[in-house]
C-alpha cells in the first residue's frame, strides 16, 4: 500500500475537511481528493462521507485510522532506526571468536570503535571456531573470527591476523634462564587447552612434527584459568603471544626448532551485505580508522 495514500487519509481525518488538509500537505484539494479515492479503491470501501460542512468518518473509515496510524509510525521507525544505522549512531554488531579473541583481540578495539560511536552496542560470543562459523551461517552472529584453515560454502572468509603461540613459564622456572631447545621439552608438565579446540589442534601438531611428547598435566578452556595456573603451579604452557601481558609474572621462552602460530581469519555470510555498524568495525579490524565520512 502506498503510504502517501494513508498520510493523505490522515491528513483529513485529522482536519476535518480536505480543504484544510490539502494545505497540510501542500498539494491542491483535487490532487487530495483523488488520493482519497483511490485509497478508497484498493481497500474496497467508503471511508469518508462528504458533506456540506466537511467530511465524516465512517465506521470502517475510524477503523482504517488506527490501523493507518500504525502502519505510517512503524514505517518511520524503520526510516529512522535505518537512518541512524547508516550514521553509526545506533545499532549492534554482533561478533563471535575464540577465548584469544573475546579475551585479547576484540576488547581494545571494541573500546576504541564504542569511543567514536558510542551508541554502537556489541554482543559477543565465546566458542570454538566451527561453532562461531555455524552461527555466522545461520545469521545468529554477523562476523566471526575464526581460526584457519575454515572451509565453508555459506560463509566468505578472508585472513584478518597471524597469532603467534609462544611457550610461557614462571620467571622463576629453569627454562627463564637457558637456552631451550625443543628436545628440552620432552616429558615437562604442561598445562594446556581443552581436547579438541583448534589452537591445540595446533600446538599438538607442531609439537607431534618436532618429535616431542609433553605431559598434559591440566586441560583448560579459559586462557586467564591458563595463565593462572601456570603462574601459581610453575608448570609450562603454550598461549597466544597477546595475552600474556595479562599475567606479568610469566614470560615467554623461545625454543630453538620450535616456531608456532596460527592464522585467524574473518568470516561473514556468502553474498548478505554487513549491516553498517558491522561494516565499519570490520574496517578497524582490518587496520583502518574504522570511522565513515558523514
Amino acid at each position: 500500500m502506498d503510504l502517501m495514500l494513508l498520510r493523505s487519509f490522515l491528513a483529513v481525518a485529522d482536519a476535518g475537511t480536505i480543504t484544510e488538509a490539502a494545505d497540510r500537505v501542500n498539494i491542491s484539494q483535487s490532487a487530495l481528493s483523488r488520493r482519497l479515492q483511490q485509497l478508497e479503491a484498493d481497500l474496497g470501501v467508503e471511508l469518508l462521507v462528504r458533506g456540506r460542512h466537511g467530511v465524516e468518518l465512517t465506521d470502517l473509515g475510524r477503523q482504517a485510522v488506527d490501523q493507518s496510524r500504525r502502519i505510517v509510525a512503524g514505517y518511520d521507525r524503520l526510516r529512522h532506526d535505518i537512518t541512524a544505522q547508516l550514521g553509526l549512531e545506533r545499532g549492534t554488531v554482533r561478533v563471535g571468536g575464540g577465548a584469544t579473541v573475546t579475551s585479547y583481540l576484540l576488547p581494545p578495539r571494541i573500546a576504541d570503535f564504542q569511543a567514536a560511536y558510542p551508541g554502537i552496542r556489541f554482543y559477543v560470543k565465546e566458542a570454538g571456531s566451527r561453532e562461531i562459523a555455524a552461527d555466522v551461517s545461520a545469521g545468529d552472529l554477523e562476523l566471526g573470527v575464526v581460526t584457519l584453515p575454515l572451509v565453508s560454502r555459506d560463509l566468505d572468509i578472508s585472513e584478518l591476523a597471524v597469532d603467534e603461540i609462544v611457550l610461557i613459564a614462571r620467571r622463576d622456572h629453569p627454562f627463564a634462564t637457558k637456552r631451550v631447545g625443543v628436545t628440552d621439552l620432552e616429558g615437562q608438565p604442561f598445562v594446556a587447552f581443552e581436547s579438541g579446540s583448534a589452537i591445540r589442534q595446533i600446538i599438538d601438531t607442531a609439537l607431534g612434527t618436532a618429535g616431542v611428547k609433553t605431559e598434559i598435566v591440566m586441560e583448560l578452556r579459559s586462557i586467564p584459568s591458563i595463565l593462572r595456573m601456570v603462574a601459581t603451579t610453575g608448570q609450562l604452557a603454550f598461549v597466544s603471544r597477546v595475552s600474556l601481558p595479562a599475567e606479568p609474572s610469566l614470560q615467554a621462552i623461545p625454543v630453538r626448532g620450535l616456531s608456532i602460530s596460527r592464522t585467524l581469519g574473518l568470516a561473514t555470510r556468502h553474498r548478505i551485505p554487513l549491516s553498517a555498524p558491522a561494516g565499519a568495525f570490520v574496517e578497524l579490524l582490518r587496520g583502518g580508522s574504522g570511522h565513515r565520512s558523514a
